[in-house]
């Protein structure tokens, strides 16, 4: 979901279908399905190495109930990227399978864009035309891409750095600048209750036919999606548990889980005390009025790395690397100076720990192209935290040194639990020479003589990459809707963490929805799914968290890609 000018954007290269609009039905009653207002729009992209697929960006409009305040006209709709076999039915419901997935936290419909061509193409080879659907959350109505779309279409990623740091306009819009607390009221109301009643909602009027999502809808996502789908399979939708054709587990004939798992009790609260409860209570009474009053922040952020303005700026260096993979980076200069950007690339660019406190030599003082720039914010080599992880090649061009920061590599080495939870299994590296050579990228599948660590061991083989850096930057510059979730609505993981206490997840009344349906678990094997493997479970050897979303078609060992394999496997059984 988007403003109007970047749906205007799509527009001009498709068609634009507009059904009749309705009044909204009430939340608490499962009503007969009524057409909703719907766009679907083209997406073209010519990057992409899978062919096969058609994908559409779909808006449905679902007004949000009158209880969640004043809000954004833009966020009374619903969006999801429609990825389908060219060659299958036009026509969702004829399709032999549809896959519906959540992101995960401060994730976007578009990260889903390589497994979703990839699970496609693999069962088009065994004769069946699945579709996938990549949602988006109501939040993402927040964000304006505008500047990336242009910058895009001019080819140039400074046309997207003026339109977001210097008021120049695009098509006569100026940016408005990032939304503060004081704005996102609204979003304050938006929790785990309203985001499965979109999945609901949105189901019911693309598929009428309750039969038709029993039969043919698989539910699923990635990482925190997979907690999501867990409370969906046991939410009531109608208010009376008696009748179940509304029940969330009655909308999928199966589940899906992308290095994560189909539960409710993901962040280890399980079976409580009755005892406990009132302080849930008390908990969850508290956070509201936090919420409401603005003392908690209404969107997830922090001062630097994870905040509007860096998710961002990801789709900036995604689309410099996809304009101009070889071009020397100077986003890091071109873009102004603030403590937000500066304190991020101290964080993500320090050697050591006195590096990251004199700051020097900084980020700007060396020379690499736009792949290594996004190399370096997103590979498993050098990205610190693990839930932004993927695999996607390796530095190249000069020296490189161990990156002890924040923590040395002998620690996050040492099979320690915690330590590989947070920052991922890999060793870290940084460019050892400032105003020296211009350090470039090797793709996954084209590593040659990697640097080796102060251990003695190469920093990574072949066997650990797995995600094309080519593909990467499409994914997060050429779709109308994001990779990144830019406002991810705290009100959402508050309700999850609390939701034993009376009123937050009161729908979540049919305990055995999430075993009513078969399940597969699809693990980055150095991820953090894999963590605690189960029975029946795919692993992904050298996978980490975002590769089960990105990882190419075709692996280092010359075989397809195994996650969305086993998917497809699942899909046509």
């Amino acid at each position: 979901m988007r403003f109007p000018t970047r749906r205007t954007a799509c527009a001009a290269g498709g068609t634009l279908l507009l059904l009749a609009a309705v009044p909204p039905v009430p939340s608490a009653v499962a009503a007969p399905v009524a057409p909703a207002a719907r766009e679907e729009t083209p997406v073209t992209t010519n990057s992409s190495p899978v062919t096969g697929v058609a994908e559409s960006v779909v808006r449905v409009k679902i007004p949000l109930p009158a209880s969640v305040g004043t809000h954004p006209a833009d966020c009374d709709w619903v969006s999801y990227l429609r990825f389908r076999d060219k060659n299958g039915p036009a026509a969702s419901a004829d399709a032999d399978r549809v896959l519906v997935a959540q992101p995960g936290i401060f994730e976007g419909a578009a990260a889903f864009d390589s497994v979703a061509r990839n699970t496609i193409t693999e069962a088009a080879k065994k004769g069946k035309h699945i579709e996938f659907w990549a949602l988006d959350r109501r939040s993402n109505c927040l964000e304006d891409n505008t500047g990336v779309l242009a910058g895009l279409k001019a080819r140039d990623p400074h046309t997207a750095v003026d339109y977001y740091y210097r008021k120049k306009a695009v098509d006569g819009r100026v940016f408005a600048g990032y939304q503060g607390n004081d704005q996102l009221k609204w979003l304050g109301n938006v929790g785990l209750e309203q985001t499965v009643r979109d999945q609901y909602d949105l189901l019911r009027a693309e598929l009428p036919d309750q039969r038709t999502r029993r039969d043919k809808v698989l539910c699923g996502g990635h990482s925190l999606g997979g907690t999501i789908t867990g409370f969906f399979a046991e939410w009531d939708f109608d208010g009376n548990p008696a009748t179940t054709d509304d029940a969330g587990y009655a909308q999928c004939g199966g589940y899906f889980a992308l290095d994560t798992r189909v539960s409710t009790s993901a962040l280890g609260l399980g079976d409580l005390p009755e005892d406990a409860v009132p302080l849930l209570k008390s908990g969850a009474d508290a956070v509201k009025a936090g919420l409401d009053a603005g003392i908690v922040p209404r969107a997830l952020a922090l001062p630097a790395v994870i905040n509007p303005e860096t998710m961002n700026l990801l789709a900036i260096a995604g689309l410099a690397a996809d304009v101009a993979p070889d071009a020397r980076s100077d986003l890091a200069t071109y873009i102004p100076s603030s403590f937000n950007l500066e304190t991020t690339f101290r964080l993500l660019f320090s050697r050591d720990f006195a590096t990251f406190v004199s700051g020097t030599p900084k980020v700007q003082d060396f020379r690499f192209t736009n792949d290594a720039a996004l190399g370096g914010l997103l590979d498993d080599n050098s990205q610190p935290l693990a839930f932004l992880q993927a695999s996607v090649g390796f530095v190249t061009g000069g020296p490189v040194v161990d990156k002890d920061f924040p923590l040395p590599n002998d620690l996050i080495l040492s099979g320690n639990g915690a330590f590989a939870n947070l920052l991922g299994t890999e060793r870290k590296a940084m460019f050892a020479t400032p105003n020296g050579p211009v350090y470039g990228w090797q793709n996954y599948n084209a590593l040659k003589n990697v640097a080796k660590a102060k251990d003695g061991q190469p920093f990574t083989t072949p066997a650990k990459e797995v995600t094309d850096i080519r593909e990467l930057a499409r994914s997060l510059a050429e779709h109308p809707i994001d990779f990144t979730e830019d406002y991810f609505p705290t009100r959402l993981v508050t309700d999850i963490s609390l939701a034993k206490a009376p009123g937050v997840a009161d729908g979540a009344v049919h305990p055995d929805g999430i075993t009513a349906n078969p399940v597969i678990n699809l693990e980055a094997g150095d991820g953090i799914g894999a963590r605690s493997p189960q029975p029946g479970d795919v692993i992904a050897p050298g996978y980490q968290h975002l590769d089960v979303l990105t990882a190419s078609a075709v692996q280092n060992d010359g075989k397809p890609e195994p996650i969305s394999t086993a998917l497809a496997g699942f899909a046509i059984r």
